[in-house]
């Protein structure tokens, strides 16, 4: 470390890291006044160097020390995984919407199609072997407890799904989005405690879940004001509370779903005798996510042949659906395809992330489902619900900033190390 005695103790550290400066930042231009010999906050050190200069060295330091501690493959498959969520997530919960305004009416059939492809997963899965770091091999046999991990998230799954399909039901879909929201408090709270380990519970995680908390109280208090016509205020109340224990249950699949996958690593390095690596091991998000989504589907099955209306139900729907049978396979089918593309990018970022960084994301999609309800399904958008997709906004922000300083923070230490 190198040492100087300008500070107020006689003595200051600085890190031994020098950023040379040309002579044009070094030296004034000819005809300016130095402005760091009359603005305190930016007072030169001995060498010349302001500490603005210095602030935004370290900072430019960081970003480059974390972005090359990470492989490119680990970027882009962060980048891929991500937009997938933002992009399939907000599709699939419209085409709820879609569906009951069209005339579909059984939510066992909505959430059996949220499921149904799961074959997508599966037929990705020989490409990844194939380029991914030069090959990976299958995770075959899956030893017992992995296939555990899959039936119990499987079930959740397929819970999950139900619980949202009766959301939708009664819900415009601007409003379902914005309760949903809440599921950044559950990941952050089950990523804590059930992981632990990438799901730090810091001051700016705690104020995004009581900012974003408030906003779906306030939607809460404004159920009376965006009801669709019909729907009684017993079922806007169910399926709100659905709505709220769906977003529970999703950040807690997130927390397992990264539980399991340590399961999942240990028994893929085993298989390729190496050790585990994000990049080198991502076919194990496509695995799992095949697998879960199988179970999801074959729980839902059940579900629909002996509790639902029965694979029948779906004939006399398509018979009376608004724009006729073509139409009600295509939202069926799309459903199918947003959804799992959805879950699967979401899989992919808790697996290269964190859970907490999945519910952000998850948090993120709100004010695009919201706008996009609004313009497409002319839902009613009062004064509370914009105030509540404001504070939505609000929390997720003052989350990101505050994870980006505590980021800074860190890579700070491992610099001065």
């Amino acid at each position: 470390m190198a040492k100087h005695g300008d500070g107020d103790d006689g003595l200051r550290l600085h890190h031994a890291i020098r950023v040379p400066l040309t002579a044009a930042a070094a030296t004034p231009a000819m005809g300016e006044e130095d402005s760091s010999s009359s603005d305190p906050d930016l007072a030169s050190d001995p060498d010349g160097v302001s500490l603005l200069q210095r602030a935004s060295n370290l900072v430019s330091t960081s970003v480059i020390t974390a972005y090359h501690n990470k492989p490119a493959s680990f970027w882009f498959l962060l980048a891929l995984s991500a937009g997938a969520m933002l992009t399939a997530f907000p599709a699939s919960s419209l085409l709820s919407r879609v569906y009951y305004d069209g005339g579909g009416q059984s939510k066992w059939i909505l959430s059996w199609s949220a499921v149904a492809g799961w074959p997508i997963p599966a037929l990705l899965l020989p490409a990844c072997y194939l380029l991914l770091d030069g090959g990976a091999s299958p995770t075959w046999p899956p030893p017992l407890t992995l296939c555990l991990w899959y039936a119990l998230l499987g079930l959740l799954s397929a819970a999950d799904n139900l619980m949202y399909a009766w959301a939708y039901a009664y819900l415009p879909a601007s409003t379902a989005s914005l309760v949903a929201a809440s599921s950044l408090a559950f990941s952050a709270v089950f990523g804590r405690v059930i992981v632990r380990s990438n799901n730090g519970m810091g001051l700016a995680t705690v104020n995004a879940i009581v900012v974003i908390t408030a906003g779906v109280v306030i939607v809460a208090l404004d159920s009376g004001s965006d009801g669709y016509p019909g729907i009684t205020d017993a079922q806007y109340a169910i399926g709100f509370a659905l709505d709220v224990l769906g977003s529970a249950l999703h950040g807690l699949i997130f927390a397992l779903s990264e539980l399991a996958f340590a399961t999942h690593l240990a028994a893929a390095a085993g298989n390729d005798g190496a050790a585990s690596s994000s990049s080198r091991f991502f076919h194990v998000v496509l695995e799992q996510q095949a697998a879960v989504s199988l179970c999801a589907f074959a729980f839902t099955s059940a579900g629909l042949a002996v509790f639902g209306e029965g694979f029948g139900a779906m004939r006399q729907e398509a018979a009376g659906f608004a724009g006729g049978r073509g139409a009600y396979a295509m939202v069926l089918g799309w459903s199918a395809a947003t959804f799992q593309v959805g879950v699967l990018g979401a899989t992919g970022v808790v697996y290269l992330g964190s859970t907490v960084l999945a519910g952000v994301l998850n948090a993120v999609r709100v004010p695009v489902t919201s706008v996009a309800a609004v313009i497409w399904f002319h839902d009613p958008m009062s004064g509370f619900k914009i105030l509540s997709l404001v504070i939505t906004v609000w929390g997720f922000g003052s989350y990101m900033v505050g994870s980006s300083g505590a980021a800074k923070k860190t890579s700070r230490r491992d610099i001065g190390s």
